[in-house]
């Protein structure tokens, strides 16, 4: 009789708040949902569109067809049409000041899919390394793209302001690593990490880089960053990849797209090997995907929103004595909560303000004792949520 044991999927985190849930329902007006970072607020007109047929960015359609249905009949290409590809270069060169080749580049269905897929691919590559290293305090799917491709998933520290310490890693660590997560800015924390020093330290020990900048549209302190051009080569981009999403920037986490560019070789690789899964952004969704980076303003009157939501939601948590920064980028609020005590906290708020937040155990065991709101709901919904709570 075999006494090993296969892997059993965890609990996914936010299920974890289904009790929470019933008890913010309890309250007149609905559950004020700060728990998940999902875009609650409208795409731009033109995404619209674009989507069901018409125009992109004001050219021509992109289908072959005057009325856009080509887009949808035939299968689209994986790493994307030309025409998005090279809307997503424009955009890296006008926002991130950043330049990619049209071969560095590629799309992805969303972003979620290629972290956690990323592992295997990479494993495959360098069988003969067998470990992710990523942010202690971070995303989960990190963690749980090293867990599904069999390899050892490394949490490295984060440092007081919630940077990325990579003088933590171990030698061994750091020799058995097939890859490393950076996330800026970072979520949960909406800090910033020194992503030439990221670059540099993958470069002198081998190790790929992948860097998630689907926030990198709400950077407060400073312009946007990006990894690319902080890498080795003469155009910068050797060992690093950075991550990129429409989902944040143009509320279009429903139809699925981001996209990956740096390192060419890397890039290629990945681009062949998700030809071969089948993996493709759907074709009506890549000509949105052009309308969307073909607009900025869409954007900035974005930002706006977000900037308001953590002013207010911040002011609403120190009158009820619970203080915390605004973060440097992203739209969350990380706090710590009285007591240490992140459940009982999560619970009372939802008893008692009707909203859900999400407990800093999700991201890490580091992160017990906080807890992150995400910005995604009306100002009228935090006015809601303040009388409620009576501040």
């Amino acid at each position: 009789m075999r006494d090993d044991v296969g892997f059993s999927p965890p609990a996914y985190p936010y299920d974890r708040l289904d009790e929470a849930r019933r008890q913010a329902a309890c309250h007149a007006g609905g559950v004020v949902d700060l728990s998940i970072g999902t875009p609650n607020d409208p795409p731009p007109a033109a995404v619209l569109a674009a989507l069901v047929g018409g125009e992109a960015g004001g050219g021509g359609p992109l289908s072959g067809s005057a009325d856009g249905d080509g887009a949808a009949r035939g299968y689209p290409p994986s790493i994307g049409t030309l025409e998005l590809r090279q809307a997503i270069q424009s955009w890296t060169k006008d926002r991130l000041g950043a330049f990619v080749a049209i071969d560095g580049l590629a799309a992805c269905v969303g972003t979620k899919e290629l972290v956690a897929t990323t592992p295997q691919f990479m494993k495959l590559r360098r069988p003969w390394r067998d470990t992710v290293l990523y942010p202690a305090v971070s995303y989960p799917t990190y963690e749980m793209g090293a867990r599904l491709a069999g390899l050892r998933a490394v949490p490295v520290a984060m440092d007081g302001q919630w940077r990325i310490d990579l003088s933590s890693v171990s030698d061994d660590d750091a020799e058995r690593a097939l890859m490393l997560w950076v996330n800026t800015p970072g979520n949960p924390a909406g800090r910033l990490d020194d992503l030439a020093a990221v670059a540099a330290w993958g470069r002198e020990r081998d190790v790929a880089v992948f860097s998630d900048e689907c926030y990198a549209e709400f950077t407060w302190q400073g312009p946007p960053r990006t990894i690319l051009g902080h890498g080795g080569g003469t155009d910068g981009v050797g060992g690093v990849v950075a991550v990129h999403s429409l989902s944040k920037r143009s509320n279009m986490a429903g139809l699925r797209l981001g996209w990956y560019a740096g390192d060419p070789e890397l890039v290629n690789y990945l681009r062949e090997v998700r030809k071969h899964a089948g993996l493709m952004v759907p074709g009506p969704v890549q000509r949105a995907g052009v309308a969307a980076l073909s607009d900025q303003n869409h954007v900035e009157e974005q930002r706006n929103r977000y900037l308001e939501r953590l002013e207010r939601a911040r002011a609403i948590l120190a009158a009820t004595g619970v203080e915390c920064d605004l973060p440097a980028g992203g739209f969350y609020l990380w706090a710590p909560v009285p007591g240490g005590d992140e459940w009982a906290w999560t619970n009372w708020m939802a008893e008692r303000g009707g909203a859900l937040v999400s407990p800093g155990s999700f991201y890490g065991p580091a992160g017990i004792g906080w807890v992150r709101l995400a910005m995604v709901v009306t100002l009228e919904q935090l006015d809601l949520l303040a009388e409620r709570l009576g501040v």
